[in-house]
């Protein structure tokens, strides 16, 4: 059962200033011509009670309808609930659940309000109408782009949701053939479109009556709250659960060497990482390279303070411990277990913790001889004070997961980490994710990058789009690398960005910008 849409539909494609106005009948707005393309459409819901005009009883087809209007109408279609807006504006929390759901992205919609009530281009909104409504939906390139004239206007990035929605009969042209992919939509189109889409949803046909439930029919939709919110995360099968066993999902960013970056993991930092969604945050504690075993007391100071910042933000924190160029963790097998003894012992009551042991296993390194049973005695240690999860890596920089499904740890609340980079990495460790948990494992993206593995290259955002689209469909959580200023392309703040005050769009990368905008 959908829940009920078009009631507000007139008020909610004006603005707030229709609060008030009462339900219309069929053919009862006055600007509405029996005959117009659009007559139908409105008049139809109009007579169903679902469509709502002006006070003075006109609904103005005309008008261009705002990207925070559209966005209102595709959630309550989709039988979703407002998120927690950043902004007063009316649409805020409306705007956050479809940047959630990757209906649009940040850079088309920020949640900050400054875009809220500029007109939707049609890509734009036919984007977010068919994520909402209709995401299976498909539309095959040589089949579809053929029947838009002006095809080159169209921007790559829309090409999957415009052939779908040509595909679908949702979207036709104009008589001439043209979509006119960055024209603005109307309220007229807008009915029109949203129409379409909804019948073919399966929804729409009449009103809920009384004493149904207002909620969406199909699987459990992941959770994407806070510590306060879920609590004590579990493992359930292959799914990140939380404490009342929903599924939950954790989106965020990982630092990048707390030794050299130490003020991308104080409070302001981590602040603002949360400010834009993010509900999860990893403290990459190098082990090498100057980090932990060279300064261990200083180190620790430094992730602690982390660790606390993102618990006071109520968010999910991993503590990482960054092995790279000391590649076999059986090396410092003993710091390990002293480090993570004591820091469950510290935490043992604070559900916000994770515990990543060993980042990127590498080099001569073997699943059976060094990492699992390096696995085992650190697990035993954080279990004898915490019951948080532990993520595990693998061999090969953490792509190794296929060894771990064939011969996994023993314990309970652990996940096995995978590492990809959207320039070097593609559909071959997907399909090595998707045969791992067909075996029964559970898999924690605990780094991801928009570049090469380097940190350089790109920015793949194409490729990267396809990644989380992928991790989102089986409810994946994922950090990406990382939240500093360095001078390569998988950074996320501009070089010289402060970390004394807040964050705008001007001072994320193109990294950035789409990252935050997948929170």
């Amino acid at each position: 059962m959908k829940r009920t849409v078009w009631r507000a539909l007139g008020a909610l494609l004006a603005a707030v200033v229709l609060l008030g106005a009462l339900p219309l009948s069929a053919g009862a707005f006055a600007d509405v011509e029996a005959g117009a393309w659009y007559a139908d459409a409105i008049n139809e819901m109009a007579g169903e009670g679902y469509l709502l005009g002006y006070p003075d009883g006109l609904f103005r087809p005309g008008e261009a309808v705002s990207i925070g209007q559209f966005l209102t109408i595709a959630g309550r279609c989709a039988g979703v609930s407002p998120g927690a807006g950043q902004t007063p504006h009316w649409a805020a929390g409306w705007v956050q659940a479809a940047l959630d759901r990757g209906w649009v992205d940040w850079d088309e919609c920020p949640p900050t309000g400054e875009r809220f009530d500029e007109a939707v281009t049609r890509q734009v909104a036919v984007k977010a109408l068919m994520r909402a409504l209709l995401p299976d939906v498909r539309g095959d390139y040589s089949t579809e782009s053929p029947k838009i004239k002006d095809f080159g206007e169209l921007d790559g990035r829309y090409y999957e949701s415009t052939f779908a929605a040509y595909a679908a009969g949702v979207v036709v042209g104009h008589g001439d053939g043209a979509f006119r992919p960055l024209g603005h939509l109307t309220r007229g189109e807008a009915c029109l479109l949203i129409q379409r889409a909804l019948k073919l949803s399966g929804g729409g046909a009449n009103p809920p009556g009384p004493g149904v439930p207002d909620v969406p029919d199909g699987p459990m939709e992941a959770i994407k709250g806070g510590a306060s919110e879920n609590g004590w995360l579990q493992v359930k099968g292959t799914q990140l659960c939380n404490e009342m066993g929903q599924p939950v999902v954790l989106h965020g960013m990982s630092s990048h060497g707390i030794q050299w970056f130490p003020e991308f993991v104080g409070g302001q930092a981590i602040k603002n990482t949360a400010g834009y969604g993010a509900n999860l945050f990893r403290v990459a504690m190098y082990t090498a390279e100057d980090g932990y075993l060279s300064q261990p007391e200083k180190m620790e100071k430094r992730a602690v303070e982390a660790v606390d910042a993102a618990i006071a933000q109520d968010m999910y924190v991993i503590l990482d411990w960054h092995i790279l160029f000391d590649g076999n963790p059986m090396d410092h097998v003993e710091e390990a277990e002293d480090f993570f003894g004591r820091m469950a012992q510290r935490y043992k009551d604070t559900p916000n913790v994770l515990y990543e042991i060993c980042n990127e296993p590498n080099g001569n390194v073997s699943w059976q001889g060094d990492v699992k049973p390096y696995a085992q005695r650190v697990v035993k240690a954080i279990r004898a004070h915490s019951k948080g999860l532990v993520l595990v890596g693998s061999p090969t920089w953490s792509q190794d997961i296929h060894l771990a499904a064939q011969d996994p740890v023993e314990g309970e609340g652990i996940l096995y980490t995978l590492h990809f980079y959207a320039g070097t990495h593609g559909q071959a460790l997907r399909d090595r994710i998707d045969g791992a948990m067909a075996k029964g494992l559970p898999v924690f993206i605990s780094e991801w990058g928009t570049s090469r593995a380097d940190g350089s290259g790109g920015v793949f955002l194409d490729e990267a789009a396809v990644w989380l689209d992928f991790l989102e469909e089986r409810g994946i959580s994922w950090a990406n690398w990382s939240l500093c200023g360095k001078n390569e392309t998988s950074a996320a703040l501009k070089i010289g960005t402060p970390t004394d005050r807040a964050w705008g769009w001007e001072d994320l990368t193109e990294s950035g910008r789409f990252v935050f905008g997948r929170f």
